[in-house]
């Protein structure tokens, strides 16, 4: 090829640098507006990587190609990518460092193809537990939610409204691999993802810490027993009332020590895995 790039780099292959074409092309999807229009978005690290190559396997997802440091030991991900026919480029610390947006690169990035999933898609198997985010901003938080959604057993994760892009660099390692195990979509307008959800049978139930019924108690009446969509808010404003009067219920999660308030992220564990533990009750 043109840059000195192949599909198994052998020894002695120039490594790529950060001033390469495809290093450039790739660097564009750090930026939301380069994923968009590359329809791809970049996985980094051990477990992300390994977790694409898995979804690629199975034909769930296209990884489009990796690029990997010289010295990385990586060699499992390397060996699978090789195996699958993903093309492998060495490439200097430098020109991976470039690709991350972490302080310590670890020398290892795949670049995905962008899932178009749609709102009945996500919702056509009809999960019992679904998450959506509504409004929030931090990348951190959202990948999180994500990652816990997938050990709940959540069989979606909804990004409604002006929510950070669920492929954004920080959510995808925060969700650590978790966004290649469940569907996850994306609508802009909340309305219509709550109607979704609702089309779906699921209850809508709100994160509020100012809601006047906490978690406890609806959890002892049996409310969270069935299908339901938790609905969480942004990071500093909650839920809007707008959002809450399309709700079901909302329900706060019972402080009994000291703290003022729990973050999203734990939040939205104590909250998914309540309704977990309720509809895997014998």
């Amino acid at each position: 090829m043109a840059d000195g790039t192949s599909a198994a780099p052998r020894p002695g292959t120039a490594l790529l640098t950060e001033r390469s074409s495809r290093v450039a092309v790739a660097r564009k999807l750090t930026r939301r507006a380069g994923r968009e229009k590359a329809g791809a978005f970049l996985a980094e690290g051990a477990q992300a990587v390994g977790e694409a190559l898995i979804a690629h396997a199975a034909g769930s997802l296209r990884v489009r190609e990796l690029f990997a440091t010289e010295h990385a030991r990586h060699e499992e991900q390397l060996d699978r990518a090789r195996a699958a026919g993903v093309p492998v480029h060495l490439v200097t610390e430098k020109a991976a460092a470039s690709l991350s947006e972490t302080v310590t690169p670890q020398g290892l990035v795949a670049v995905c193809d962008l899932p178009a999933v749609e709102l009945d898609a996500a919702l056509a198997e009809r999960p019992a537990l679904v998450a959506v985010l509504v409004g929030v901003a931090d990348p951190g938080n959202a990948g999180t939610v994500v990652r816990v959604a997938d050990a709940a057993g959540a069989g979606a994760v909804l990004f409604a409204g002006d929510t950070v892009d669920a492929y954004n660099g920080k959510a995808v390692r925060a969700s650590t691999g978790s966004l290649f195990h469940l569907p996850v979509a994306r609508d802009r307008d909340v309305r219509a993802v709550l109607a979704a959800c609702r089309a779906a049978g699921l209850r809508l139930v709100g994160a509020d810490g100012h809601a006047t019924d906490d978690l406890d108690t609806a959890d002892r009446a049996g409310e969270l027993d069935g299908p339901t969509a938790w609905v969480f808010g942004s990071e500093a404003h909650g839920l809007p009332d707008e959002v809450k009067s399309q709700l079901d219920t909302t329900l706060r999660v019972p402080l009994h020590g000291r703290a003022e308030s729990l973050n999203l992220a734990t939040a939205a564990a104590v909250c998914l895995y309540a309704s977990a533990r309720a509809q895997h009750r014998p």
